[in-house]
């Protein structure tokens, strides 16, 4: 993803916020583009840290455990009913303090043990603090979801200072990803038909999509098992 364009996406879409969260982050732009520049910045060190990784795994291994990367600012409006859910001010300050996913980095593999695998290898770099890893895949949110969530702190470098930022990390299957960007889809799609059936059909996919998983990891461990 083109992280300017996504930048200057996020900076257009304050002009159509509600008015309250409009309010609180048009008041203060200049503050508002300088937290999402820094939280840019952090993404692209972590993108250049996967990258590295993805490239010597690739030698190593003579495949690649990533099969795509993807990167979003969380948006401001979805910010401002963060903050507000949660009982905080709605500012920007704030949101930097208390919420750990304004950057967000989604990395999408084929197997299983790749997951596990790269999520140990982003612990032990020493300049990233894990802050938090909620294993989804182990134990599925009760609709069926299912990834590997990591929030990370890390350095980045200004002319001035040296500042720590959050990112989350979500990584995932192929099939967990598309089942994921399917429920989002419902999540956020209004005046859906028969909502309750597609939800059921949902968790009953996800299921499937987790057997099949399990089953391709096994596959994959007998073919390099013969190999070895």
């Amino acid at each position: 993803m083109n992280m300017e364009k996504d930048l200057n996406r996020t900076f257009v879409s304050t002009v159509n916020l509600p008015s309250d969260a409009k309010k609180y982050f048009m008041e203060d732009s200049e503050e508002y583009k300088e937290a999402m520049m820094k939280y840019s910045c952090a993404i692209k060190e972590v993108k250049t840290k996967l990258e590295v990784l993805n490239e010597e795994l690739a030698v190593k291994r003579a495949n690649s455990p990533i099969e795509f990367i993807k990167s979003r600012l969380k948006k401001p409006e979805s910010i401002a009913a963060k903050l507000e859910n949660l009982g905080l001010e709605v500012s920007v300050q704030s949101a930097m303090d208390n919420l750990n996913d304004i950057a967000g980095i989604r990395i999408v593999c084929s197997f299983l043990d790749d997951i596990y695998a790269l999520a140990k290898m982003i612990a032990k770099q020493d300049d990233i603090n894990v802050i938090a890893v909620k294993d989804y895949i182990k134990t599925p949110k009760p609709n069926g979801y299912r990834s590997y969530h990591m929030i990370v702190e890390i350095p980045v470098f200004f002319s001035d200072k040296k500042q720590f930022l959050r990112v989350e990390i979500q990584i995932r299957t192929i099939a967990m990803d598309f089942w994921a960007t399917l429920e989002h889809q419902l999540k956020y799609k209004k005046d859906v038909v028969d909502a309750d059936t597609i939800i059921n059909e949902l968790k009953e996919c996800a299921t499937l999509i987790s057997y099949t998983d399990m089953k391709m990891q096994e596959i994959k461990d007998k073919i390099h098992s013969t190999e070895e």
